[in-house]
C-alpha cells in the first residue's frame, strides 16, 4: 500500500526525547497512501491517549483512486476529516484529556473537499495548514488563495528550511511576513 510507518520504537525514542523538556507536543503525521485513515489511525492510537501527542493528515498523499503516490496530488473529503475529528474527540473525552490539535495539510484547492461540511468539536483544534514550498510570494498565494478563503477553524503555516530556498530570492520568510497574513497562522511549523 505504498506505507513505510514509522516503528514504535522509533515513535517512542522521540517521546522520550521530548519529555526532556516541559510542555513539549508531538505531532504524528499520517500519509496514507492507498490506505485510509480508518486503517491507520489503530497504528498511532495507544500515541494519542497521550496528553502532548497530536495529529496531522496530509492529502497530497492520500490515493483513493489507486493512483500512486507522489504521481499527482490526493485528497480528503470533510468525511475524512470528520472522521478523524471525531475520534480525537472521542479519545479526548475518554481519557480526560486536553484538546487535541488536529493539522490538515493543505496547498492546492482539490486537496480538501467539501470544507463546509467539515464538523467542529470542543475538543479538537482543527488547523488548516498552507504546506507548499517555493518562494515567499508563491507560499503567500497559496495561503491566499487555499487557506484563507476556507480556514475551518485555525490556520497554519509552513516554511521549508530546503525546498523554500531553491528558486529566487532565496530566502525564507520571517517570522514578522508569516504574523502579517490574514488571518494571522497560529501554528507555524519549520521542517
Amino acid at each position: 500500500k505504498y506505507i513505510n510507518r514509522m516503528g514504535n520504537k522509533q515513535i517512542d525514542s522521540v517521546l522520550k526525547i521530548a519529555a526532556m523538556q516541559k510542555n513539549t507536543i508531538v505531532f504524528l503525521d499520517l500519509q496514507v497512501a492507498l490506505s485510509n485513515l480508518k486503517n491507520e489511525i489503530p497504528h498511532i492510537a495507544k500515541y494519542l491517549e497521550l496528553p502532548y501527542v497530536h495529529i496531522g493528515i496530509d492529502p497530497e498523499f492520500s490515493m483513493k483512486d489507486g493512483s500512486l503516490p507522489g504521481k499527482k496530488i490526493g485528497k480528503y473529503d470533510a468525511a475524512d476529516i470528520n472522521y478523524v475529528s471525531q475520534y480525537l474527540a472521542d479519545v479526548v473525552k475518554k481519557h480526560n484529556l486536553p484538546p487535541k490539535v488536529f493539522v490538515v495539510h493543505r496547498f492546492t484547492q482539490g486537496m480538501v473537499t467539501n470544507y463546509k461540511n467539515i464538523k467542529l468539536h470542543p475538543e479538537v483544534q482543527i488547523v488548516m495548514h498552507m504546506d507548499g514550498w517555493g518562494e515567499p510570494e508563491l507560499k503567500k498565494g497559496t495561503y491566499r488563495n487555499h487557506i484563507y478563503p476556507e480556514p475551518v477553524q485555525f490556520t497554519g503555516f509552513k516554511i521549508f528550511y530546503k525546498n523554500d530556498l531553491k528558486k529566487a530570492p532565496k530566502r525564507l520568510m520571517t517570522p514578522e511576513e508569516l504574523l502579517k497574513l490574514k488571518p494571522a497562522p497560529i501554528y507555524i511549523q519549520y521542517q
